[in-house]
């Protein structure tokens, strides 16, 4: 957490921070939930892929995610902080060795799967 010089920044910033956030980075398989208004309606959606990137920290945090639906693939960025974001599960630990996983964009099929990161 950034230290700032003021506390009333610090009290603001803890308070808009989502507290039960797992941890994951990328190469994961996460799956998010979130709010989606219409009208005066809301409903929760669930959106399930691979993490290709995760940028910043603290409350500007966002996960750009990664999912092939019929073919076509679908990114989806994120701010993990924000009030619409109900839930976020961890599915699968994916074993990368990168930060940034733009090469996925090039894959389909097999070929796009991430080995699972298996503990000994």
């Amino acid at each position: 957490m950034v230290k700032f010089k003021n506390n009333f920044k610090n009290e603001i910033i803890k308070k808009q921070l989502n507290p039960n956030l797992p941890s994951f980075k990328s190469g994961d398989e996460i799956e998010v939930s979130y709010k989606i208004v219409e009208n005066k309606k809301f409903r929760i959606q669930k959106f399930k892929g691979t993490v290709l990137k995760v940028q910043n920290s603290n409350l500007a945090k966002r996960v750009t995610i990664r999912k092939i639906f019929n073919n076509i693939a679908v990114e989806k960025s994120f701010l993990i902080n924000s009030p619409l974001i109900t839930n976020i599960a961890v599915l699968t630990k994916g074993k990368v060795r990168r930060a940034r996983l733009y090469y996925l964009r090039n894959l389909f099929g097999k070929n796009a799967k991430i080995k699972p990161l298996v503990k000994k």
